[in-house]
């Protein structure tokens, strides 16, 4: 999906209590529209949190009904520098980009895109769909691999079990013996839980990692905070474990990884490692340059590439 976001600086860890407990950042969402007027809940990147890991772009589309013939339609356009993840929980959405690829992504699977050096795609509900739900995530890409070939790869298989009456999804990375099939760059993890009663549940973690809990359904509580629906509770590196307690239907993205320590710049629909290689991307793209291809078979025209700030006066 496209955005309109600045600058974005590295992330930091969660300050101790006077126990040295580790004290909870919660994150709050903004609203923003993405292609055909669907309203979705931003919480990264914001002022508050910047990234969790390589984790630096979350959206939290729907749950939103709409009529037959509306839904989800967003043009071409490019990106360089980052991965896009989409974990489609209800709905279907049509993916194509410049490479060719062509790929419905439905409930309980996964589009992974690799930008790198360039690439542009599109997004669209598919005709008589009336229903989205879904989380569109981006990774930012090492500074060693961030212009590496583009490439798409669709997961309709992932990681599912039971752990008392909390379903697991693992999304990306590894949990345990489990592992994701998705191509990473970064030390990362991404997992679905959704709660069929009230009840606790208590996660092993990784201490090198940062962790944030994206509440997408219900209410959560963590060391005493509750937090709601569209909140993000961000936890700093050093726990090995961390017990949520979860409302009955309670869904919760949970995202972690090792801080990301490369400089960093997003802006609009790109990641670089400074405003030069962003500026030089949002040329080649009102360019129609051959890094970011054409997409095929898509009714529209493409996305328009606004102003660089720094360089408005």
């Amino acid at each position: 999906m496209s955005t309109l976001s600045s600058e974005v600086s590295v992330s930091f860890d969660c300050p101790e209590g006077p126990n040295g407990d580790k004290q909870i950042q919660r994150v709050a969402s903004r609203s923003a529209q993405v292609g055909g007027g669907i309203t979705v809940s931003r919480i990264l990147p914001s002022s508050q949190r910047r990234l969790v890991g390589a984790w630096c772009f979350l959206d939290h589309a729907g749950p939103a009904v709409f009529s037959s013939g509306s839904g989800l339609r967003v043009g071409p356009h490019p990106h360089i520098g980052l991965q896009t993840f989409t974990w489609m929980i209800q709905g279907e959405v049509l993916h194509r980009d410049s490479l060719g690829h062509v790929q419905v992504v439905k409930p309980g699977q996964v589009n992974l895109m690799t930008a790198g050096y360039g690439i542009s795609h599109t997004e669209e509900s598919l005709p008589g769909e009336d229903k989205l739900h879904a989380v569109q995530l981006w990774i930012a890409l090492p500074a060693k691999d961030a212009a590496c070939e583009p490439a798409f790869d669709h997961h309709p298989d992932l990681p599912h079990w039971r752990e008392g009456e909390c379903d697991f999804t693992l999304l990306a990375g590894s949990y345990g013996s489990r592992k994701a099939p998705s191509k990473l760059y970064s030390p990362l993890v991404g997992m679905d839980l959704n709660s069929v009663k009230t009840g606790d549940i208590t996660l092993n973690l990784n201490p090198e990692f940062e962790y944030g809990f994206l509440v997408v359904q219900g209410t959560v509580g963590i060391q005493a905070e509750q937090f709601q629906t569209n909140e993000l509770a961000y936890v700093g590196r050093g726990l090995n474990q961390l017990t949520l307690s979860l409302s009955a239907g309670c869904r919760i993205i949970v995202l972690g990884g090792e801080p990301y320590t490369d400089d960093l710049v997003l802006w609009w629909n790109f990641v670089g490692e400074n405003q030069d290689v962003i500026g030089q991307a949002q040329r080649d793209w009102r360019a129609a340059h051959a890094r970011f291809g054409v997409v095929q078979g898509y009714d529209g025209d493409p996305l328009l590439a606004p102003d660089l700030p720094w360089e408005t006066n």
